[in-house]
């Protein structure tokens, strides 16, 4: 690393950056496109097809990010950069002219390799800036991840256009064909204009530089870049079909709401950079998992009309039924009052015109006993029905996931200012390492929603899934502090056991 900030430096801060923003854009194409194809019924492709789109380019950009940081140590960024961008090129241009699921697939993994585009940038990063300024550089280059939030705001509208709003639907294969175009000429300007750069320990051997992964503090890390990463990518793609099926909302504002969850979670990454660097990655770390774990208890609840049985009218005497209505019974000269059903009742899609934040409950009864009929004490002479509705408000969803989503881009920062400061001669290695299991993550989660989805078929089943991650990570690392707390305070721990 070097001593200290130049303007060459911040020259290569803005390439790097802005080479990374292209290739996340490329990155979570199959997001928007895979949901308009299926939209429109181009392809016949359900819940778990559509998470095995998602999920392969991920894939890719997952198990190639370790070679991929291991080549920027012993080369330098500016020759793995650009070429990476000239390859992926090829097969996003070649994604243009798949007509079935397996052929799609095979070009979805060549492309997943923009992928690696992270491990490389953050080692090409690193070498560049001194250890103070290090969270910061790295939480700026790491708003790349906003270009997430260009394909989902952007993509839809591009697809509409192409397709002549839906009259030539073929014409979404221009699509992969401007993303390609945009890949090259990416290329081409980093190769261009930026310096290479390399490392102090270039020099090692193959298993000297991989030594570090021995040690479980990365694999840690990756558990949390798992979390705050892979799943970033994973929801960034996994809104759109989610807003079109749950709230009905047309795939251009599907698109624009999965954006205001990808872009503000990328460029509070850089401020989440500042956060690490001033107050410390590991206590960055621990807000951000307890508000991870928070935020999707309260998103779990799916929405929902629950029909249950209420309170009822039953006869205290026995007798014959004189008379029936919607809201009285009359048994000999005993009058039962029933409660009317609400006009709401009658029309329940009218809940969902209003603005509810909170569940509603409507009750009332309806008659059993028809006139004449002779009763018997404590016959049950109308039964009581309960309608139980959460509207699971779309703006209220939507500033909860923006905020969750806010909450993992402070955590991505956070987790790479830690590396440098345990890993400062191996950043590539160890980068390359936690950014494979935090790809992992983007792979695995859209699959895992997709089969949730299909097994209980509740949308909400994936914020499960985020909680029982969430929680995980933050018990984990309470518990190695705590252990940490003992081994090198051992008098100040047992000073607050003994204080509780």
């Amino acid at each position: 690393m070097k001593e200290q900030a130049t303007a060459q430096s911040h020259l290569a801060l803005f390439f790097n950056t802005l080479a990374f923003t292209i290739c996340f854009a490329a990155w979570m194409l199959n997001g928007v496109l895979v949901t308009f194809l299926v939209e429109n019924q181009v392809f016949d492709w359900g819940p778990v097809e559509i998470g095995w789109f998602m999920g392969i380019p991920v894939l890719t950009g997952a198990i190639f990010r370790l070679p991929a940081g291991i080549l920027t140590d012993k080369f330098g960024g500016k020759p793995v950069y650009g070429i990476l961008l000239l390859i992926c090129a090829l097969p996003m241009f070649f994604l243009s002219m798949a007509d079935s699921f397996w052929s799609f697939a095979v070009a979805s993994f060549g492309f997943g390799l923009t992928g690696v585009s992270f491990a490389i940038g953050i080692a090409f990063t690193s070498v560049w800036y001194p250890k103070h300024l290090q969270g910061t550089a790295l939480g700026i280059f790491g708003a790349g991840n906003a270009g997430a939030a260009l394909t989902t705001l952007l993509a839809p509208t591009l697809l509409r256009h192409l397709t002549d709003n839906g009259a030539n639907l073929d014409g979404w294969r221009t699509l992969p064909v401007i993303y390609a175009g945009a890949l090259l000429i990416m290329g081409v300007v980093f190769l261009i204009f930026t310096t290479n750069r390399k490392p102090a320990v270039n020099n090692k051997t193959l298993k000297a530089m991989l030594q570090p992964l021995k040690n479980i503090r990365v694999w840690r890390f990756g558990l949390y870049y798992f979390l705050v990463f892979g799943c970033f990518v994973a929801f960034s793609q996994w809104l759109v079909p989610y807003f079109v099926n749950v709230y009905y909302l047309p795939l251009v504002t599907a698109g624009i709401f999965a954006s205001l969850f990808s872009f503000p979670s990328g460029v509070i990454r850089a401020a989440g950079g500042w956060m690490s660097d001033k107050w410390g990655g590991r206590k960055v770390m621990y807000w951000v998992l307890i508000s991870s774990v928070l935020v999707s208890i309260m998103l779990i609840v799916p929405k929902m009309e629950i029909t249950s049985p209420g309170k009822g009218v039953m006869a205290k005497f026995g007798g014959e039924v004189t008379f029936v209505s919607d809201s009285l019974i009359t048994v000999g000269n005993k009058n039962y009052p029933v409660k009317i059903k609400p006009a709401v009742a009658k029309d329940f899609a009218s809940l969902d015109r209003k603005v509810l934040i909170f569940p509603t409950k409507e009750t009332w009864q309806e008659p059993l006993v028809t006139l004449g009929q002779q009763v018997k004490k404590k016959t049950l002479l109308a039964k009581g029905v309960s309608h139980i509705y959460f509207q699971a408000n779309v703006w209220v969803f939507a500033v909860l996931v923006i905020f969750i989503g806010s909450i993992w881009g402070i955590g991505k920062a956070a987790v790479y200012k830690l590396i440098p400061d345990y890993f400062p001669e191996e950043v590539g290695v160890v980068g390359g390492m936690v950014g494979v299991l935090g790809g992992l993550g983007g792979f695995f989660c859209p699959i895992i929603f997709g089969y949730l989805l299909e097994g209980t078929g509740l949308w909400t089943s994936c914020w499960m899934f985020m909680f029982f991650l969430s929680a995980v990570c933050l018990f984990w690392m309470h518990a190695v502090i705590r252990k940490m707390t003992v081994a090198e305070a051992p008098n100040i721990s047992r000073q607050i056991e003994h204080n509780k």
